[in-house]
């Protein structure tokens, strides 16, 4: 079997589509090494595929990058063969998995799952200009390359001349019951980041009789509870923390509707396509979504949500009212459709064809 070294910077629990790039791999007898870093509260890792974690020293920042990216070296230095297809994720991971190609002369895979050099976080700092040189200098050299949305693609052949294959972060297809919950709830879940819209999603349920529950874990944490505690909703906005995903399904299965209302904070946002936006659709639950193009071109395709205007409180109000006043069922045959559509098993077709060509 071909032997295929995937790296990532995360700790590799909850990266839902590095996983099932390396199940599907693996399904189709590929030899898969999933290499990424653990942390203090990371959990055991079940996998059908060999995993590798690097107990780092630092856990942030310009020495945490440097870090990661010598020991990876190292590791690929060591373990990484001619018969070896390196599979690199996301800019932070491909400089050693480049240098490692050329020392062996072995195919590099480059997955891009968002545009790096252009994220909230290091925007107008002296990081993105490291990030951007990484970018122009590795980018135009990339022969095997795909990424999540359409929009990211043109964006990379208008700066670089290079045309990604587009696989986008589907869910697998779970054939779940349409149900609508005997209690209503409305649904965020995902990372507790800068840019999610979180805060006026918190303002808004000041006038929303149905509770929210918000599952998931990050560094916005801190602010999230500060403002529910300053706008007394203790009892109406729910902190579930990370879930197991069987329970997270169920939840987001029987919720009124969920939540995905990524903010324009840059081009990386500008043109995501947040897992949660098909795990809503998978579990058949209607979405209240951003007007941000690749999220409002898959809502109003599928005619499975409604579009907010713009973040403030009184058009959320707005958007949720909307979904509540036309019910569940307005929207179950569309999110039928869709669900049977949007799912990784389609998508797993063109990257097995990928690997097959190289």
């Amino acid at each position: 079997m071909k032997q295929i070294i995937v790296s990532v910077t995360n700790d590799l629990v909850n990266d839902q589509r590095v996983h099932k790039v390396c199940t599907t791999l693996t399904q189709a007898n590929y030899d898969v090494l999933l290499i990424g870093r653990k942390l203090k509260t990371s959990k055991n890792l079940k996998r059908d595929y060999k995993t590798y974690r690097f107990q780092l020293l630092f856990k942030k920042g310009f020495l945490f990058y440097a870090e990661y990216n010598l020991r990876l070296f190292i590791k690929l230095l060591f373990i990484a063969k001619k018969n070896n297809i390196l599979l690199s994720n996301d800019l932070d991971t491909l400089l050693p998995n480049f240098m490692m190609s050329k020392l062996l002369q072995i195919p590099l895979v480059f997955d891009s799952h968002e545009l790096f050099s252009e994220l909230p976080s290091i925007r107008g700092r002296y990081s993105q200009k490291v990030w951007r040189f990484l970018e122009n200098w590795l980018v135009p050299k990339q022969k095997y390359f795909f990424t999540v949305s359409g929009s990211i693609a043109n964006w990379f052949y208008e700066n670089y001349g290079v045309k990604p294959l587009v696989l986008k972060n589907f869910p697998r297809y779970k054939n779940t019951p349409f149900k609508e919950a005997q209690h209503k709830y409305i649904l965020y879940q995902g990372s507790l980041n800068k840019g999610r819209g979180l805060l006026a999603l918190i303002k808004a349920m000041q006038t929303i009789e149905i509770p929210l529950k918000i599952a998931g874990e990050g560094p916005y944490k801190s602010k999230i509870e500060k403002k529910i505690i300053e706008l007394k909703l203790e009892n109406k906005v729910l902190l579930l923390g990370n879930l197991d995903p069987e329970k997270l399904v169920l939840i987001t299965q029987n919720a009124t509707l969920g939540i995905s209302l990524e903010e324009d904070l840059g081009l990386s946002y500008r043109y995501s396509l947040p897992n949660k936006l098909f795990d809503y659709i998978q579990a058949k639950t209607p979405v209240l979504a951003t007007y941000l193009p690749e999220i409002k071109n898959v809502v109003e395709s599928y005619k499975v949500g409604e579009i907010i205007e713009d973040h403030s409180p009184k058009n959320i109000v707005k958007g949720i009212s909307k979904i509540l006043e036309n019910g569940k069922y307005y929207y179950q045959l569309n999110l039928e459709e869709a669900s049977k559509e949007l799912i990784w098993e389609n998508q797993e077709k063109m990257l097995l064809s990928f690997f097959r060509n190289i």
